[in-house]
C-alpha cells in the first residue's frame, strides 16, 4: 500500500533523514502526478461548458415526498433529448445542465409515480419537485427506468434494499433486523447461528464502516449479538458497498454500510409501533413548523426481564433472594429545519443500552452473603449537519459529530456477620471498563460543472480516545487495612484525518468512469502514518444493453477490533494503530457485468482482495491476558500479532425491488484465508468464516390487498474450526512427591475442521386491516420451518465404540412467533 511512516521527536531520525527525504519526495511526486490527472479531468469538465456546444443553464433543487416532505435521496432526473441525467444526493439535492428553451424533464424514484415537466429555460432555475408515492402504469414508468438502471451506474458492488421490503420479511421472535437481512445478500455472510454480525468478502466485523446519519457506530448489536441496534421503523434508507469504493469513503477495508434515519413528516402528525414476543417500539413524527421543520423520535425496549424475572425469583429457596436483570433499549431522534431556500439543518441522535446481571442474597444464622455480577454496554451518537447551496451547481454539507461506546463488567462479593451489637463486613469487588470516544468534523462538496462531470471533494478530522481497559479492585476485610486501586492499560489518543476528490465522468461512446483519490493520515504516540489510496471504476455499455464494469480500490484502516472470532461479544476490544501496531491495508480489484431484464436486475461480479496488518491474538492469548495485565509489565500490544489475508470469489444476484412479487436470489462462491507468523506455525489457514458456497433466496408476494406472504431460504458451507486432534498421556511431579498422570490435548492445524452445512427456511404471513385511523397488521412468522438444528458449537468426542467424532450442538429449533403492528 502506498504509505510511509515518520516518527517525530526522536534524535535518531536524523540518521535516516536523507533516505526519508527521498521516500517522501517520491511519495509526493506520485501523489502529485495522480492529482494532476484529476485536475486535468476536472479542467476538461470546466472547459466543456460553453465550448463546442449550445449555451446551457442549470436546473437545480430538491426532490421530496409529496405527502411527508422528506427528501428522496437517489431520485433520478432524466433529459431524453440529450440522453443525459443525474441523481439526487444524500440530501435530495439535484443539479443538471440543460440547453436554453423549452425542455422536457422526467423526475422519478423507485415506488413513486414519475413526473414529466415541460420547462422553458432562459436562465438558471431552482425547482423543487414533489413526487407522489405509488406507481401508475404508463409510458412515463417505462422511460423512468432508462436513467436509473443497474447497467447505467458506474458504481459496482453496491446493493440497496427498500426498507419496506425488509419489514415484510420473516423475523425471529417477530423483531425485524436490518443486519440479518443484509446477511442474505451475496458476498455478505453471517457469523454464528442467530448472530447479527456481518462478514463481507472475507473481512472481519471491524472492517465494516457502519454509519448512522454519517456517524460511525462501533457496536451494532443487542442481546450478545443476536439482534442489531437498528430500529427499522426509524430508518429511511440502507445500502451496502462491498468494493469499488468511491474516494469519499475510507477508513475500513471490507464494506461501507450507510443507514439514514427518517427526517419526520413535515405536514401531519403520524405514529407507528409494534408489539412482538421480544420487544415493543413506538415511533412518532410530525411538523414543528409545517413545511419548514419536523421531528422524528423512535424508542424500543425489550421486556425479557419483565417476563422471566418472576419465574426465576420463584425458584429461590427459603432464606435466599435472586434478582436477575437483562434488558436493552434504544432511542432514535431527529430534528430538521429548513432555514431558507438554500440552507437546512439536521440534528440527530442515537442512544442504546444493554444491561445484564444477577444479584443473589443468602441469609443463614448470623451471616449474610451477597453476590452481584453484571455487565453492560452502550452506544451514543450525536450529529449536527448543515446543508448549503452555494450556487445552482455547488452544494455542501458540514457535519459535526460525537460518538461514544462503553463496556463495563464486574462483580461485587460481600459477607456480613453479626455478633451481638457489632457487625463485620468483608468485601471483594472488581470493575472493568473499556471504550472509545470520538469527536470530529467533516465537510463535503458536490459540484456539477456540466452533465459530463460530477465532482465531489472534501475532508474529515476525528479525535479518538481509546480506553483499552482499566480494572478497579476493592478489598476490604473489615480491618484497618483496605485496598482500592485501579490498574490497566493507559488511555490512548489519536487524530485521524483525510482529504478526497473524485469525478464521475461521462466520456461518451457509452463509457463512464469514476476516478478519485483518498489521502488519510493518523497521528498517534509521536508517530504519523500517511496513506494515499487511488480509486477507479469503469462502466462500458454495450449495444445490447449489457454493461461491463471494473473497479480498483485501496483502503487503509487505523482502528482495530481485537476479537476471538466467536460471538459478537461486548468484550471485544477497540484499539488504535500505534507505534508498534501498523495500520490495516487492502487492495481490491473486481470485474463484472450487469443488465436489467424488465423489472429484474441481474449482476455477476468476480473479485480479488488482499489484506495486510490484520490483528489477532497470539497462540494462547485471549481477552483476559490482553485486558487484565496485573503485573504492569505487559500491555495488550504484547498479546497480539499481525498478519495478512486474502479473499477471492464470484457473486451472482438477481433482484426485483418493486411490484406485487419482489425479492432476490443470491449465490457466492469464495475462498478466504489468513497467515500470521505467530499462529499455526506461520502456515496459511482458512478464515473462520471461509464458506465455499453461500446461497440465499428471498421472496415477498402481495397475495391480496390484505394478505402478504414472504419467505427466505439460506444455505452455507459449514464454519471452519479448530479442535483437539490428538490426546496423549504423561506424568508430572505431584505436590507431595511422586508422579501424577495427566492427559495433554494437541489441537489440529488452525481451522482444519468444518461444521455441518448451514441451511434454514423461514416463512411469514401478514394480514393488514385498513381503516380511517390507519393500518393494523398481524404478523405470523416461523423461524427454521423444517426444524434443522444448525450447529452453533462443536466439540470433539467419541462414539459408543470409541470412534472419534465431532459432536455438534444447535441453538434455535422451530420457533413460531407473532407480532402486532400499527400505524396512524
Amino acid at each position: 500500500m502506498r504509505r510511509y511512516q515518520t516518527r517525530m521527536g526522536h534524535s535518531q531520525t536524523g540518521r535516516f533523514r536523507p533516505i526519508l527525504e527521498v521516500i517522501v519526495l517520491h511519495r509526493i511526486h506520485t501523489m502529485m502526478n495522480y492529482r494532476f490527472l484529476l485536475l486535468g479531468l476536472l479542467s476538461i469538465g470546466l472547459s466543456d461548458r460553453g465550448q463546442g456546444q449550445e449555451a446551457q443553464v442549470v436546473l437545480s433543487g430538491f426532490i421530496e415526498d409529496a405527502s411527508s416532505g422528506e427528501q428522496l435521496l437517489g431520485a433520478t432526473v432524466w433529459h431524453a433529448q440529450s440522453a443525459s441525467g443525474t441523481t439526487a444526493n444524500l440530501y435530495g439535492h439535484y443539479s443538471i445542465s440543460l440547453p436554453l428553451g423549452p425542455q422536457e424533464v422526467l423526475f422519478s424514484y423507485l415506488g413513486y409515480t414519475p413526473q414529466k415537466l415541460e420547462i422553458n429555460l432562459s436562465e438558471d432555475l431552482k425547482l423543487d419537485i414533489a413526487l407522489v408515492a405509488g406507481m401508475q402504469l404508463g409510458e412515463a414508468v417505462v422511460e423512468s427506468g432508462a436513467s436509473d438502471r443497474i447497467e447505467e451506474r458506474v458504481q459496482m458492488s453496491r446493493i440497496d434494499i427498500p426498507v419496506e421490503q425488509i419489514k415484510r420479511l420473516p423475523a425471529i421472535a417477530g423483531e425485524v433486523d436490518l443486519l440479518k437481512t443484509l446477511q442474505l445478500l451475496p458476498g455478505v455472510q453471517s457469523g454464528s447461528e442467530g448472530s447479527s454480525g456481518i462478514y463481507v468478502r472475507g473481512g472481519s466485523p471491524d472492517q465494516n464502516l457502519i454509519m448512522l446519519d454519517g456517524v460511525p457506530l462501533y457496536s451494532v448489536s443487542h442481546l450478545f449479538g443476536f439482534f442489531s441496534v437498528f430500529n427499522a421503523d426509524a430508518v429511511r434508507n440502507i445500502s451496502i458497498m462491498k468494493g469499488g469504493y468511491p474516494a469519499r469513503f475510507g477508513g475500513r477495508l471490507s464494506s461501507i454500510l450507510e443507514v439514514t434515519m427518517k427526517e419526520g413528516h413535515k405536514k401531519e402528525f403520524h405514529g407507528a409501533g409494534s408489539i412482538s414476543m421480544l420487544a415493543s417500539k413506538l415511533t412518532l413524527e410530525g411538523p414543528i413548523v409545517e413545511d419548514k421543520a419536523s421531528f422524528m423520535i423512535s424508542g424500543r425496549r425489550t421486556y425479557l426481564d419483565l417476563l422471566l424475572n418472576p419465574i426465576i425469583r420463584s425458584t429461590a429457596t427459603e432464606g435466599s433472594e435472586v434478582d436477575p436483570a437483562y434488558f436493552f433499549h434504544d432511542l432514535n431522534a431527529k430534528v430538521n429545519w429548513r432555514l431558507g431556500a438554500k440552507d437546512r439543518v439536521y440534528l440527530s441522535t442515537f442512544q442504546g443500552l444493554d444491561d445484564f446481571g444477577i444479584r443473589t442474597k443468602e441469609t443463614y444464622d448470623n451471616e449474610t452473603e451477597e453476590i452481584d455480577l453484571g455487565l453492560d454496554w452502550r452506544n451514543s451518537v450525536l450529529a449536527l449537519r448543515w446543508n448549503h447551496e452555494w450556487r445552482a451547481n455547488l452544494f455542501s454539507n458540514v457535519t459535526l459529530m460525537k460518538s461514544r461506546y462503553d463496556f463495563n463488567t464486574g462483580f461485587d462479593v460481600s459477607s456480613t456477620s453479626q455478633e451481638g451489637d457489632s457487625s463485620l463486613t468483608e468485601r471483594f469487588a472488581s470493575l472493568y471498563n473499556s471504550g472509545i470516544r470520538d469527536v470530529g468534523g467533516r465537510i463535503d462538496f458536490d459540484y456539477t460543472p456540466n452533465n459530463r462531470h460530477f465532482v465531489r471533494f472534501g475532508g474529515n478530522v476525528t479525535r479518538h480516545r481509546f480506553q483499552p481497559g482499566a480494572t478497579q479492585a476493592i478489598l476490604d476485610f473489615g480491618q484497618d487495612f483496605s485496598l482500592d486501586t485501579t490498574i490497566g492499560s493507559p488511555n490512548l489518543f489519536s487524530t485521524e484525518s483525510f482529504l478526497y476528490v473524485e469525478d464521475e465522468i461521462d466520456l461518451g461512446g457509452n463509457l463512464k468512469v469514476n476516478v478519485g483519490a483518498h489521502t488519510s493520515a493518523l497521528f498517534v504516540e509521536g508517530v504519523s502514518y500517511l496513506s494515499f489510496q487511488p480509486r477507479l471504476a469503469l462502466n462500458r455499455r454495450l449495444s445490447n444493453g449489457l454493461a461491463l464494469k471494473a473497479s480498483y480500490a485501496e483502503m487503509t484502516q487505523f482502528v482495530n477490533l481485537l476479537t476471538n472470532e466467536g460471538l459478537t461479544l461486548p468484550t471485544d476490544l477497540w484499539l488504535p494503530s500505534t507505534a508498534r501496531i501498523r495500520p490495516q491495508e487492502s487492495w481490491q480489484a473486481a470485474v463484472g457485468a450487469a443488465k436489467s431484464m424488465g423489472e429484474i436486475e441481474v449482476s455477476i461480479e468476480g473479485y480479488y482482495k488482499e489484506m495486510d496488518g490484520l490483528l489477532g491474538y497470539k497462540e494462547g492469548a485471549s481477552f483476559g491476558s490482553a485486558a487484565f495485565n496485573f503485573d504492569g509489565t505487559t500491555t495488550w500490544e504484547d498479546e497480539v500479532t499481525q498478519g495478512e489475508g486474502r479473499s477471492y470469489g464470484t457473486e451472482l444476484l438477481l433482484q426485483k425491488k418493486q411490484g406485487r412479487t419482489s425479492g432476490w436470489l443470491g449465490y457466492t462462491l469464495s475462498w478466504t484465508d489468513r497467515q500470521f507468523d505467530d499462529v499455526n506455525n506461520g502456515n496459511r489457514f482458512p478464515f473462520t468464516y471461509d464458506r465455499r458456497h453461500d446461497i440465499s433466496f428471498v421472496l415477498v408476494h402481495e397475495l391480496t390487498e390484505k394478505w402478504t406472504l414472504s419467505g427466505t431460504w439460506v444455505y452455507g458451507t459449514g464454519r471452519a474450526l479448530t479442535l483437539d486432534e490428538v490426546t496423549y498421556s504423561s506424568v508430572v511431579p505431584g505436590y507431595q512427591g511422586g508422579l501424577n498422570p495427566v492427559d495433554f490435548d494437541i489441537p489440529s492445524n488452525r481451522n482444519a475442521f468444518r461444521m455441518s452445512p448451514y441451511h434454514r427456511m423461514d416463512l411469514s404471513a401478514t394480514r393488514t386491516k385498513f381503516d380511517e385511523q390507519g393500518e393494523r397488521s398481524l404478523v405470523l412468522s416461523v423461524y427454521n420451518v423444517y426444524n434443522n438444528l444448525n450447529p452453533f458449537l462443536a466439540l470433539p468426542g467419541t462414539s459408543d465404540d470409541g470412534t472419534p467424532i465431532i459432536r455438534e450442538f444447535g441453538l434455535f429449533p422451530f420457533i413460531p412467533s407473532i407480532a402486532w403492528q400499527f400505524s396512524f
